[in-house]
């Protein structure tokens, strides 16, 4: 059972997030999508979560689109689409450093396992001719 002081923290975050992440705001995107996936503060929704990352994602935040690769890959929220997840995957990788750049770069490997010679060519395509988009 969640405590009254976690409740309050969580209300108070969302509170914050919301208002700042349909500003466009891709930090408070994220973590309202770490809200929804996890269910904190908020019922959990995988399509909601998704919803937020792809916002963050789309604007060059690397822990959005890591996440949004997982997304893909699990088929949490979006449909389960390896050149997808290899796509936001690799898109992680050449923007974060240290543990996040080595779990993007693991994820990538890993997700190009499951996948043909012409996937991974398609969604190194899709990496390459990939741009952020503004804030939306």
């Amino acid at each position: 059972m969640e405590s009254k002081p976690i409740k309050l923290v969580t209300k108070k975050a969302l509170e914050i997030f919301k208002p700042l992440a349909e500003q466009g705001d891709a930090a408070a995107q994220f973590n309202l999508g770490n809200m929804y996936l996890y269910g904190e503060g908020v019922p959990q929704d995988y399509a909601e979560a998704a919803k937020w990352y792809r916002k963050a994602a789309e604007q060059g935040d690397a822990e959005a689109q890591a996440m949004l690769g997982l997304m893909y890959l699990n088929g949490e929220g979006v449909p389960q689409e390896n050149v997808q997840a290899h796509k936001w995957f690799n898109l992680s990788a050449s923007r974060s450093q240290g543990k996040d750049h080595d779990y993007a770069v693991d994820s990538r490997n890993d997700t190009e396992k499951r996948m043909t010679p012409t996937q991974v060519a398609e969604a190194q395509k899709l990496a390459r001719e990939w741009e952020p988009k503004p804030a939306q």
